[in-house]
């Protein structure tokens, strides 16, 4: 038989039916490594690593939260002073 590289233009000739199964049984072998590689390539392009944050960064984000809640409210509020609030015409 040929070497592990095949060309298209090679012509594969088999003597009997235990050559057919070996050569089954390499391009299975082949094809699961390869398919496996593919996985592992698809999964760190697309699916990305989870982060373990430490309490440092946790603590970060809350307080990065809290001061934007804060300034929206504020700025609600010096809206509302500025414009009257919502009075009723009499």
């Amino acid at each position: 038989m040929h070497n592990d590289q095949y060309n298209t233009t090679d012509i594969l000739v088999y003597h009997n039916l235990e050559e057919v199964r070996l050569r089954k049984a390499n391009l299975q072998t082949e094809l699961l490594r390869k398919e496996g590689n593919i996985r592992k390539l698809w999964n760190d392009i697309f699916h990305s690593k989870k982060k373990t944050s430490s309490n440092k960064n946790r603590i970060s984000g809350i307080v990065n939260s809290s001061m934007g809640i804060i300034d929206g409210a504020l700025l609600g509020w010096k809206l509302y002073r500025k414009f009257g609030g919502f009075k009723r015409k009499k």
